[in-house]
């Protein structure tokens, strides 16, 4: 049997023929084959809690238990009747609450999908983005700083690549990788110290840990920095990372925040109505003089009427809509707690390429070290070619202009495709780089001639802390020196390039750079910098094969500066709006960039982000300033403030002077230095469309449109949805009052309690339920964006929110509701002591027939008058401050169609004998039924009236 060498032992071309591929990857029909032969790169599903077992979970939680033992009591208490009710109201919330967070998680999974996780491949010598689960084996990919690793890869070709394999080996530190073949020292198995040596026990072929050879790339870990390209070897289950079951499962859903506070307000009213059941009994036992049983029943109603049992389903629901609705605004939330967050924010920090801007470079103008210091223009805008650079007239500054844009050019990875439906030009890779490949082509470059004359040799990849990208060349145009050499391009910051550069070119002449030199194109770099331009610098190098052996550092010094690029990143049309509304919101925006000042600070004043002079702090002047300093310069200036050329890394150390001075934070980033920053804000936000995985997954959101505006919508219905719930918590708790004060009354005043236990649970789990739905659907209010954030410390349920729903809207609908009580007793001339005289016999259940059917007269009109009451409370929980007559009526259908679901309940309990029976109603008379066409405009009144007030 022939046994294949391992892959990490071949050389590359071994490598591309064992996996039947070649350097320009796979032909798509291939593909296609490989992909239904081996199947798609995806680890199968892990095991998930079965639905009943999630389902159990509704029925057990800690509201569920205390309604369990209310049942258990009731049925001790010898009203079985009451103990089914109670029984039934914990499935039927089971019921629905598992149905909303069934359908939050369908819809939480279906987001999930927007943004699936890509790869770059060659296919047919075409370098595409495609899905990562269509990967085969075979294809040959390119990776770069920041990429997740989709699949089991053999390095063909890597520069300074380095790549974080924490999640599979637990190292701390991104390790190094490359493209040579290896032989790996094998793994001698041991058993206490000494090597198994016995046949049966374990053979001594070597065995080797993939993760641990330097020419491998594993699926799961990420790009740390460099660049390389690899041939997949495995995919999916196939993978190391699939070899370990325990690496493969789901992230587990935490609860929010939100969540976690309504749990602690739902132990608290608990907690308060298992007091005041045990009061009650008390009370009606040893002063009312009630036996045991009754009393316990009554206790049993108190405890039902206390009990919130709708709320956890409708905060499910609210925060399901609000993620669903910031998706829709292209905000993909992947945390909830992050939906609750967002309407505490007190600052944003913020990058300015493609946030800010449009990301849509194109070449405004040139630099030239010329004897004239001439500023060449250029034309055009987009990827289009169409433009014109207005050459000087001079040939040999003619001839720099084209070394110029051909060293930028070849020292890009970025591509222009034309496409014929519509035609266009479209860029793929870095939007700087294709405008570059877009000015070159304005001066009548060929590129691809210029690209085949001559090869890239080597890459030393941009990153962020050299800030330069440089590329050695195998020279053969004819643009610059006639005679065959090696020669290196490099482009970058311009004072970055500067500083690396010793001479210069003028006027096509090599010159040895002077300090007034220096002087001078720092000068020029200034200028193109105020006018809003980012601006780079390119050098060159010539060289012998000497170049390809140095390391990045001696590559990159005893540069030829040749030249300035000057590119114009418009502004987004809607950001300016957007920071206004901030501002509006007490929001501070801050922009934290790596590009130059001047730049950063033209762009600010275009968008209003700044007014007049804005205070630009640098990387390295914030190298410089202790933690106390930046405190004091953010709380002094965050409303004029700039980081300019400041590291990834540094934005940590601002994002936590901002927390520690009380701020609610938010951090955009993009790259895989930002990660630590996207984790330690109180919202991250990485960039859907030119963030890295690594970002992507350390963020709380998405922004699919990589927009600040995008921002803004997103803390706008954070906000809202934080509202709604105060919204309908103070609907649920207002009628709580209502159903506890019949029971009050009737130890205080000795009368028989103006509702059965059965009608609270109809108010509760069923008249309630939809309108408080439709409370938690709410849009956000118009102008809640010119309020300040609220305070994260605030808790949810306020004393202005418990003195509405208990002080206020509560006590008017106990009044009406006793007010319906007592005026159907009087109508059959019953005064208030021949009242009390019955009430022993009712709650003995030996009243008259008559008697009864009065009573069951009365029940039922307290409780359509707490129903019609919670028609007009609805309402008026609208909004806490502005009038309804401003929101208007029919802003929200969902409400009409609650309070028609409600009536239509109500009828049914009244009328249908079967329910009849069960709830304790009797038909009510005409004359009460317009009485309660007046509840609802008294309660919406009474609020409208202290709206004013408070407004005042």
């Amino acid at each position: 049997m022939t046994t294949h060498p391992p892959i990490w032992s071949l050389n590359a071309e071994e490598a591309y023929l064992s996996l039947a591929t070649t350097a320009q990857g796979l032909a798509d029909s291939e593909a296609e084959v490989r992909l239904k032969q081996y199947g798609a790169n995806e680890l199968p599903e892990p095991p998930r809690r079965s639905l009943w077992l999630r389902f159990l979970d509704q029925l057990t939680h800690f509201m569920a238990l205390l309604l369990w033992v209310a049942g258990i009591l009731a049925f001790i208490s010898d009203t079985p009747e009451l103990g089914w009710a109670i029984w039934a109201v914990i499935w039927i919330n089971a019921i629905f609450s598992f149905s909303q967070e069934f359908q939050a998680e369908k819809a939480l999974n279906a987001l999930k999908k927007v943004l699936p996780a890509q790869a770059k491949v060659y296919r047919s010598g075409i370098l595409q983005t495609i899905p990562a689960r269509e990967l085969v084996n075979g294809d040959v990919i390119q990776l770069e700083e920041g990429d997740r690793i989709s699949a089991d890869a053999r390095l063909v070709a890597a520069e300074s690549f380095y790549v974080d394999v924490s999640v599979l080996t637990g190292e701390s530190l991104p390790v190094n990788r490359h493209a040579r073949p290896v032989r790996p020292r094998p793994v001698i198995p041991m058993r206490n110290g000494t090597p198994l040596k016995h046949p049966g026990e374990e053979s001594l072929q070597e065995r080797v840990r993939p993760a641990e050879i330097a020419n491998l790339v594993l699926a799961g870990s990420t790009v740390a920095s460099g660049r390389a390209t690899g041939i997949v070897y495995a995919i999916g289950d196939r993978t190391e990372f699939g070899h370990v079951a325990h690496l493969t499962t789901t992230v587990k859903r935490e609860p929010s925040t939100l969540e976690v506070q309504i749990a602690k307000i739902v132990r608290f009213i608990t907690a308060l109505a298992i007091s005041m059941g045990a009061i009650v009994f008390l009370l009606t036992y040893f002063l009312v003089g009630m036996e045991a049983k009754e009393s316990f029943i009554f206790a049993i109603g108190i405890i039902v009427a206390f009990v919130p049992e709708g709320l956890l389903p409708t905060v499910t629901l609210s925060l399901a809509m609000g993620v669903q609705r910031m998706a829709k605004s292209n905000a993909l939330v992947r945390r909830l707690s992050a939906v609750e967050t967002l309407s505490a924010i007190t600052a944003i920090c913020t990058d300015k390429t493609g946030t800010l801007t449009k990301n849509e470079m194109t070449v405004r103008s040139l630099w030239l070290p010329s004897t004239t210091d001439a500023y060449i223009e250029v034309t055009g805008a987009g990827y289009e070619p169409t433009g014109e650079i207005n050459l000087p007239r001079e040939s040999q500054a003619q001839e720099q202009v084209r070394l110029l844009l051909a060293g930028a050019a070849l020292c890009s990875n970025a591509r222009l495709v034309h496409l014929t439906q519509p035609s266009r030009w479209q860029e793929i890779g870095d939007p700087t780089e294709a405008a570059l490949l877009v000015a070159a082509m304005k001066a009548g470059l060929e590129l691809e001639t210029l690209q085949s004359q001559s090869p890239r040799l080597r890459e030393v990849p941009f990153d962020s802390r050299r800030r330069l990208m440089s590329v050695v060349l195998d020279w053969h145009s004819q643009l610059w020196q006639n005679e065959h050499q090696y020669i290196c391009f490099t482009k970058g910051a311009p004072l970055e390039v500067l500083r690396h550069c010793n001479w210069t070119l003028r006027d096509n002449k090599l010159i040895e750079l002077t300090q007034s030199d220096r002087t001078t194109i720092t000068t020029a770099n200034d200028n193109l910098a105020r006018q809003g331009f980012r601006v780079l610098g390119v050098a060159v190098r010539q060289g012998d094969k000497e170049l390809l052996e140095k390391t990045s550092a001696q590559l990159e010094q005893d540069l030829i500066f040749m030249g300035l690029v000057a590119m114009f990143d418009p502004p987004r049309t809607e950001v300016e709006k957007a920071i206004a509304q901030c501002h509006q919101a007490g929001i501070s925006v801050t922009m934290i960039t790596g590009d130059y000042g001047l730049t950063a600070e033209a762009i600010a004043l275009k968008i209003g982000l700044v007014e007049n002079k804005a205070r630009v702090v640098t990387g390295e002047e914030l190298g410089h300033l202790s933690e106390a300093q930046l405190r004091q310069l953010i709380h002094h200036r965050r409303q004029q403030l700039i980081f300019a050329r400041v590291m990834p890394e540094q934005k940590l150390q601002i994002v936590k002077a901002y927390q520690s001075l009380g701020h609610v934070v938010a951090v955009t980033g993009d790259g895989v230095n930002d990660a630590p920053a996207l984790q330690a804000a109180n919202i991250g936000i990485a960039m859907g469309m030119s963030g890295t995985d690594v970002a992507r997954e350390a963020a709380d959101i998405v922004l699919l449109d990589d927009n600040f505006a995008t921002i803004v919508k997103a803390i706008e219905q954070g906000r809202g949805v934080y509202q709604n719930i105060r919204k309908f918590m103070t609907y649920i708790l207002a009628s709580n009052v209502a159903e506890i004060v019949p029971f009050l009354a009737m130890v205080i005043f000795k009368i028989p309690p103006a509702l059965v236990v059965l009608q609270i649970l109809a108010i509760d789990l069923g008249t309630d339920m939809i309108p408080a739905l439709a409370l938690g659907a709410e849009t956000p209010e118009t102008g809640i964006m010119q309020q300040p954030p609220r305070k994260k410390s605030l808790p949810l349920l306020d004393r202005s929110l418990l003195a509405r729903a208990y002080g206020f809207l509560g006590l008017i609908e106990a009044a009406l509701g006793m007010s319906a009580f007592f005026a159907v007793w009087w109508s059959y001339g019953y005064s208030f002591a021949e009242l009390q005289a019955v009430s022993g016999s009712i709650l003995a259940h030996s009243a008259e027939p008559t008697t009864r059917a009065i009573y069951q007269q009365a029940t039922t009109a307290t409780l359509a008058t707490i129903v019609a009451c919670q028609d007009g409370n609805v309402f008026a929980c609208r909004s806490e401050q502005t009038s309804i007559l401003k929101l208007g009526f029919l802003s929200n259908h969902l409400i009409w169609l609650g309070i028609a679901t409600e009536w239509i309940l109500i009828l049914c309990i009244i009328f249908l004998k079967p329910l009849e029976n069960i709830f304790g109603t009797a038909p009510l008379e005409i004359w009460q039924w317009l009485l309660l066409l007046i509840c609802p405009p008294i309660l919406l009144a009474a609020d409208e009236l202290r709206k004013r007030f408070f407004r005042k």
